[in-house]
């Protein structure tokens, strides 16, 4: 059994054509993408034991949505210490063991609701369902980037753009099932956990299953590397371990962290703040439609901006996403006070796909940085960020417009503040952004250290590698 999931099992074969692995990526990032779509679950499971109204038994609000900030926290833990995993282990028993605690974690939820034991939902959905998540986020990146070395961005983007529509497939896939099995005596978010675990672990399962390694030393057939050495594109490999040791690491951290903070803050409140800003105009079902949208243009910029990084730099994209956002965050409270709603829904479709690409483009920048070989590792360790991030961001919002509140702001004013903030901590990632060099030669691992991996090197020095069809 145990050989079935080992890393040589899973080898592909010198004819296997590299555009089948994209979609067993999918597979999971689909999946586990439905965690943006988990508010949908928070009305409901505040009417578990009223039904059509909350008691005084039920749980609060405010105790639910600590559900999905700890399956945001675990997720950067496992992702953290399963990315060193990863590399040992292959990516088919990982995406198997992901499967194993996304699926997992639905049913331990559900034996929660039907139990009204609120911490049976955080172990289920918030911990193991957390861990689920890591593991599956980080899984496939690291293979697809040895698939393609040529197309980098492009690559890592497919995959992480499925996880920013997952929550376009969770969203109405949870409702149709509440609705489905609610009856006088249940609300029906029980059954739906039951049956959507059992569909996330088959669907994961399968992308386990298919996933393939390109052979040692292999490269796209026709792909010539670089003749001119482009420095911020090494063609040697950082042990995980070492990579903590170089500023680089932290620099990216940092960029990673102050771009999603900024983002995430915005994204949990996007539909509560238009109504605000624009009271009387803007109706829930239009900022249903809103935050909608938003959904769209973060899943889209997912591909687009890795994929644009491939011919303008991963650090020149991160420029675009500080410089631009900078500037966007900084104009949407005029923009608001002065009532332009069509700008103001464009100035956010724009931040909400640089906060995408910031996801997307960050694992082939640390290829770039790092290397190819233990770039999953590293990976899962710098979603430590994303991490911090998820609980800053939403923190930095909603606590300084309540305070705005209570201090006699209006309810459509109290957004300014937040902004202009959002606004510094991009200034504060475009100076850690410009300090990224390419890392001292010190860190290194020897050519004669390199032990047998499934995998290529960035750039080959040998001639006459073993090609692959590219169809």
């Amino acid at each position: 059994m145990l050989d079935f999931f080992s890393r040589q099992r899973i080898v592909a074969q010198p004819d296997y054509n590299r555009w089948m692995v994209p979609p067993a990526a999918l597979a999971v990032h689909l999946c586990i993408g439905q965690a943006y779509a988990f508010s949908v679950f928070n009305n409901p499971l505040t009417r578990v034991i009223g039904i059509t109204e909350s008691t005084s038994e039920d749980w609060q609000l405010t105790t639910i949505g600590w559900i999905f900030s700890l399956a945001i926290v675990f997720l950067g833990l496992s992702a953290a210490f399963g990315g060193k995993w990863l590399e040992k282990v292959g990516p088919r028993l990982t995406m198997f063991v992901a499967a194993c605690c996304f699926g997992g974690g639905f049913l331990v939820s559900a034996l929660g609701v039907y139990w009204h034991q609120i911490w049976l939902l955080y172990l289920g959905y918030g911990v193991i369902g957390g861990i689920g998540l890591g593991l599956g986020y980080v899984s496939p990146v690291s293979t697809l980037i040895k698939w393609f070395p040529d197309r980098r961005g492009m690559a890592t983007g497919m995959a992480i753009m499925g996880f920013g529509g997952g929550a376009m497939i969770g969203a109405p896939l949870s409702i149709a099932l509440m609705d489905h099995y609610k009856s006088a005596t249940s609300v029906g978010v029980m059954e739906a956990f039951v049956v959507m675990g059992c569909l996330y672990f088959v669907s994961m399962l399968i992308g386990s299953l298919t996933i393939r390694t390109p052979p040692k030393n292999w490269q796209p057939e026709g792909w010539v590397p670089p003749v001119v050495e482009n420095n911020m594109i090494t063609k040697h490999h950082v042990h995980i371990d070492q990579a903590l040791k170089t500023p680089q690491f932290y620099l990216l951290w940092l960029v990673l962290c102050l771009n999603v903070t900024a983002g995430i803050g915005v994204l949990g409140q996007a539909s509560v703040m238009i109504q605000e800003i624009f009271k009387g105009t803007i109706t829930a079902a239009a900022a249903a439609g809103f935050v909608g949208l938003l959904s769209l243009f973060n899943m889209g910029g997912r591909f687009f901006w890795s994929s644009a990084s491939d011919y303008i730099g991963r650090k020149n994209t991160y420029f675009i996403f500080f410089v631009l956002g900078i500037a966007l965050y900084a104009s949407v409270p005029s923009i608001g006070a002065s009532g332009n709603m069509r700008l103001f829904i464009i100035f956010y479709a724009l931040i909400l796909s640089m906060y995408g690409g910031g996801f997307s483009t960050i694992p082939a920048y640390l290829a770039d940085i790092f290397g190819t070989k233990y770039v999953g590792g590293i990976h899962g360790r710098l979603l430590t960020a994303w991490a911090t991030a998820g609980v800053l961001g939403p923190v930095l919002v909603n606590y300084i417009r309540q305070f705005q509140i209570d201090q006699g702001v209006a309810k459509a004013d109290a957004y300014s503040v937040t902004m202009y903030i959002m606004a510094g901590l991009l200034s504060l990632g475009f100076v850690c952004n410009l300090l990224i060099r390419p890392v001292h030669e010190k860190h290194h691992i020897k050519h004669d250290e390199l032990d047998e991996v499934d995998g290529i090197f960035p750039y080959p020095d040998n001639a006459g590698l073993e090609q692959t069809t590219d169809n």
